[in-house]
């Protein structure tokens, strides 16, 4: 990688983050209590702020990470060099790194791994509660708790010493720890603790701060992650990083959804959020798949500064730019700030309600607003093309459902060849749209033509060469050799002709026979 200037200096998270304590998060049967409301509303309000929280643990699990962080260096420190760990539990532990350790496993990684995951699942629902959901209602795409014999866990704790690095051959790990170049997270939430301070995260205003500069031994770091925000439908935004500390032993766990699961959105519309069109459902693997396409396409442009790479990670749509984050509609009201920015829809009547920017904090005086006149403009055009675009596809989607139930009436009323071709009249008007195949292979055809059939082809004889697309054939004139592509409405079978021409010649032949010439 090029090397890169040093990133500017954060500030401290003294006064920042919000430290909740993991027992007032825990869920229990009953009423909710005051603390247990608070409790949710820190979590929330610190990670909406500060794109980060802090999670204080009970003393029994401070205990068991502190004893799984002297593991971690001492099991690094036997290899002699730096390295880090992918644990897994369900029986599958995976070194990415140094081979020298062999099949051995640092110590208490079990203990460190059902800590970590009881803190994610409590913080997870009570990101859900907040948004009006069931606290339950990410479960489902969640590993099974305990997991199933001979299952391997979907989550992952990584054991991390020195001037390690986080790196991407695995489905399930992100980019590099032990650099600067900011990261965006897969999963749904990350956890991390750590023995010295060294994590530096971007807040909604685009400053880096440290984020765990105050932490002490029993607390935990929560970053949010990209499969979070699709299932929230951005409510809930990706948590931007970047480690600055190489000399640390640290634990980061991530809550990842199992590869079966489906991320969609629709919990947060049944609780009476605007989901944007985009995010739409899609499978975890898949999801995890173009995730991993997009830091591949990161890494090959690795000569770029680091600042850059970072941009590049959450590169954000067109769509998305020209939209209300908090609506989803576009920004076809858009007015402009003396600062500069832009907004609409729900968002401006926030900032008008705060008298402030969101973005640059600057003051807002509702009178100095007026109108983007340009950003309206091509707001209507994208949201033009994106309609035209929603209603071909639903028209499309129509056309082909049709398509097949005529295909399936068909076929069971015997109306299929043997080779699974559909038998269709090319003269019946009234017979099923779509892609019709009336004649096979090497069937002798008469060219009837039309308006665009070449006059010196119209009423030759031909053979079927090849099979087209949507209803066309490669024919072959018998007499001349020459080839044409034709639709099979222009063509029609020589033995219909052949009887045609036979009835035709009927009453001839009983004339003929009648009436014989003189001559015979």
């Amino acid at each position: 990688m090029a090397a890169s200037s040093p990133p500017p200096a954060a500030a401290s998270s003294s006064g920042r983050l919000a430290r909740v304590r993991l027992h007032d998060l825990a869920r229990y049967d009953g009423a909710a209590t005051p603390a247990y409301g608070r409790a949710v509303h820190a979590l929330s309000a610190s990670l909406t702020r500060h794109g980060a929280a802090l999670l204080d643990l009970p003393d029994a699990h401070a205990a068991i990470l502190r004893c799984a962080l002297q593991s971690a260096r001492a099991f690094f420190r036997a290899n002699d060099q730096p390295a880090f760990y992918l644990y897994r539990a369900g029986g599958s532990a995976s070194r990415t790194s140094d081979d020298g350790g062999g099949d051995l496993v640092p110590a208490c990684m079990d203990d460190a791994f059902r800590c970590f995951g009881e803190a994610a699942r409590a913080a997870l629902s009570a990101i859900a509660r907040h948004l009006r959901l069931r606290t339950n209602v990410f479960d489902h795409l969640l590993d099974d708790t305990p997991l199933p014999v001979n299952e391997v866990s979907s989550s992952e704790l990584l054991v991390a010493y020195s001037n390690q690095h986080l790196h991407t051959d695995h489905a399930s790990s992100t980019a590099c720890l032990g650099s600067s170049v900011p990261q965006v997270d897969r999963g749904f939430l990350v956890l991390i603790a750590s023995d010295h301070p060294g994590i530096e995260v971007c807040d909604p205003n685009g400053q880096w701060y440290l984020a765990d500069g105050i932490s002490g031994p029993g607390d935990l770091l929560l970053l949010t992650g990209r499969a979070l925000s699709h299932v929230t439908a951005g409510l809930r935004p990706t948590s931007r990083y970047r480690i600055t500390n190489e000399t640390r032993a640290s634990l980061t766990f991530r809550l990842m959804p199992h590869a079966n699961a489906i991320l969609d959105c629709s919990p947060i519309a049944a609780a009476g959020h605007c989901v944007p069109q985009m995010y739409q459902p899609i499978s975890a693997s898949q999801f995890m798949d173009d995730l991993c396409a997009e830091e591949r396409a990161v890494s090959n442009h690795s000569e770029a500064p680091s600042e850059s790479q970072g941009s590049f990670i959450s590169e954000p749509s067109l769509r998305s730019v020209l939209s209300d984050p908090l609506s989803g509609a576009f920004l076809e009201d858009a007015m402009v700030l003396l600062c500069g920015h832009s907004f609409g829809g729900l968002m401006l009547k926030k900032v008008i309600e705060m008298a402030r920017c969101t973005i640059c904090n600057g003051e807002v005086d509702p009178a100095t607003l007026f109108p983007n006149l340009a950003l309206r403009a091509v707001a209507t055009v994208v949201k033009m093309e994106d309609d035209r675009r929603l209603f071909h596809n639903a028209a499309l989607r129509k056309r082909r459902k049709e398509v097949t139930e005529r295909m399936d009436v068909l076929k069971s009323t015997g109306g299929s060849r043997g080779n699974g071709e559909l038998v269709l009249d090319a003269e019946n008007p009234t017979s099923p749209r779509g892609v019709q195949y009336p004649f096979v292979v090497g069937e002798r055809v008469l060219i009837m033509g039309n308006r665009r059939t070449p006059d010196k082809f119209v009423g030759k004889e031909a053979v079927i060469t090849s099979q087209c697309l949507n209803g066309w054939y490669l024919v072959k004139a018998v007499d001349s050799g020459e080839s044409i592509r034709l639709q099979y409405r222009s063509l029609k079978k020589v033995s219909e002709l052949q009887l045609q021409s036979e009835m035709r010649l009927q009453p001839l032949t009983f004339l003929h026979n009648k009436y014989p010439s003189s001559g015979s």
